[in-house]
């Protein structure tokens, strides 16, 4: 059967040729409004009392047309040009809208934009005023001082009045709410396309180091040119709330603004060090760390026994019954490594940020980490944990309650140090993995590195406060050193003078060191332990 004697076949036929015509219009619409740069088409939604418009924009018109809270007119007696910051005092507190600007992230920003395939801003949240906001005289405003209408203008196309065209003209001023630094990172990337150079600052906007180039990039990650120039025209989410909404006061205004970027900030919960290491995919020892976190005999969490990982924290509680945490790995895992895949890192030099790695050499990286933990399992210390002894006694200082042995194996900052020495050691100098820990083992099982609060413990002042009577963090990098000294000794006599001058001053409390008998001495009587004298260790093998 035919459509010429099927009138429901024509009814079809000409619906679906209606609404062909209307795609077609509507297409025809869209693109002249688009083409236009006075108009956006937006989506309204409200939440609450709050009204605001989403759409989408280019880096490039993001870069051109928003601007900075502390670039607003309400602020230019006050504004500083040199940070784009805010001066704060008594005129300004109640005014500003956002936190000083961070410029020391701007580099790292504008890096993942342009050398990250898979890059993603999330949406700018930004504030849309007309140029009578900022005038208390304007008709807008009426005898008390409140306004007769929202400081938008918004053109609906559709009978809800929820998808239309916003006005964007140059009359607009456009300010980011929430978002700055990812400004600051479009602002970064549109420089660094437009003039091949970006300046690297710090936190105040100073210079800082040398600058990042197209061509370092290009040669860096392996980038065209031709895509470098493209992403000024990616577009990023973009969502305008009314700076003044009707029937509100100037006052009122800014106190729903400053309202809403704290409440956004607030519901937006910042993720921990340990937390940015678990979810980075581009950091090659980051992505060691956690896979050796999940799958070493160690650390990797089995049934019945306590979880030997803090995932989230940078620290270890006295009482806590992990052996260590994630953010601690990933620092092993690089200070181990760093040695062997120098190129993880790129160079400091340039400031660049890193890439992902090769997996062949991911592999290779996780095997050589695999294998230290292997070795590690095997010392006295951490056998105790297959005996059933809990980490707070093996980690607690003596005078603590319930006592403990302070042993630095069961302290993040000893576990980093250890795998600093160790990696200098294997990759830097040659040593066999095997044959350092068959002296560490015996070390170990000596009470090396237990009592590390006593004046006879080699970490006492190092890796141990006596005057706070706490873990000193900053006594790592001796810690690492003095671990290559014990398996290595130091031939260079003016290096290993430099090494002894190091631990007495950190023995040495108000003029006066502590010798390794436990008796005040004078810093140049407090010399170095022994070289371990349990074999060679020298070899290739691991």
């Amino acid at each position: 059967m035919t459509s010429a004697n099927d009138p429901t076949a024509d009814i079809a036929s000409q619906i679906l040729e209606q609404e062909s015509r209307e795609r077609r219009a509507l297409a025809l619409l869209l693109d002249r409004y688009l083409a236009r740069g006075d108009r956006l088409v937006v989506q309204k939604t409200q939440m609450g009392s709050t009204e605001a418009f989403i759409g989408s924009v280019t880096l490039e018109w993001l870069d051109s047309r928003v601007r900075f809270a502390s670039q607003l007119p309400l602020f230019r007696q006050k504004f500083d040009p040199q940070t784009d910051n805010v001066v704060r005092d008594e005129e300004t507190v109640d005014e500003i809208f956002q936190r000083p600007l961070d410029w020391s992230r701007q580099a790292a920003l504008t890096q993942y934009l342009a050398a990250r395939k898979f890059h993603k801003f999330p949406a700018v949240l930004v504030v849309h005023s007309l140029p009578w906001v900022d005038n208390p005289q304007a008709p807008e405003w009426d005898s008390q001082g409140r306004a007769i209408a929202s400081a938008t203008d918004f053109i609906p196309l559709d009978k809800n009045e929820t998808v239309g065209l916003l006005d964007v003209s140059g009359k607009v001023a456009i300010f980011a709410l929430d978002g700055q630094h990812r400004l600051m990172g479009v602002q970064g990337l549109m420089t660094l396309l437009k003039t091949g150079r970006l300046q690297r600052y710090n936190k105040s906007k100073k210079p800082v180091g040398g600058v990042i180039t197209l061509d370092d990039l290009i040669e860096e990650y392996q980038l065209d040119a031709a895509y470098l120039q493209s992403l000024a025209q990616e577009k990023i989410g973009i969502e305008f709330i009314p700076a003044v909404v009707k029937g509100e006061t100037r006052a009122e205004a800014r106190r729903r603004v400053r309202s809403i970027f704290v409440h956004v900030n607030l519901m937006a919960l910042r993720l921990s060090k340990g937390q940015l290491a678990l979810l980075n995919e581009n950091d090659g020892f980051s992505i060691v760390a956690r896979k050796v976190a999940v799958s070493h005999p160690l650390l990797k969490e089995v049934e019945g026994r306590n979880p030997r990982v803090n995932w989230d924290s940078a620290t270890v509680a006295a009482k806590s019954t992990v052996l260590t945490t994630l953010q601690a790995l990933n620092e092993m895992s690089e200070r181990y490594l760093e040695y062997k895949f120098p190129h993880w890192q790129p160079s400091e030099k340039k400031g660049l940020i890193p890439m992902r790695p090769e997996d062949e050499e991911l592999e290779e990286g996780l095997g050589a980490f695999n294998q230290l933990f292997d070795h590690l399992a095997n010392l006295p210390s951490y056998q105790r944990l297959a005996q059933g002894v809990e980490t707070p006694k093996l980690r607690r200082f003596s005078f603590e309650r319930d006592g403990g042995e302070g042993n630095i194996l069961f302290r993040p900052v000893g576990q980093v140090a250890l795998a600093q020495g160790l990696g200098i050691l294997v990759f830097r100098q040659g040593f066999s993995l095997a044959g350092i820990f068959e002296k560490l083992h015996k070390y170990d099982a000596e009470g090396g590195f237990s009592r590390m609060e006593t004046p006879q413990s080699l970490w006492y002042g190092v890796l141990y406060d006596p005057n706070k009577k706490r873990v000193l963090v900053s006594g790592r990098d001796l810690a690492a050193r003095l671990i290559v000294y014990i398996i290595a000794g130091i031939e260079d006599g003016m290096e290993r003078a430099q090494l002894r001058r190091e631990v007495a001053e950190a023995r040495t409390i108000e003029g006066r060191a502590v010798g390794f008998n436990g008796k005040f001495v004078k810093p140049r009587e407090v010399g170095l332990p022994g070289v371990l004298d349990y074999g060679t260790c020298r070899g290739s093998s691991l």
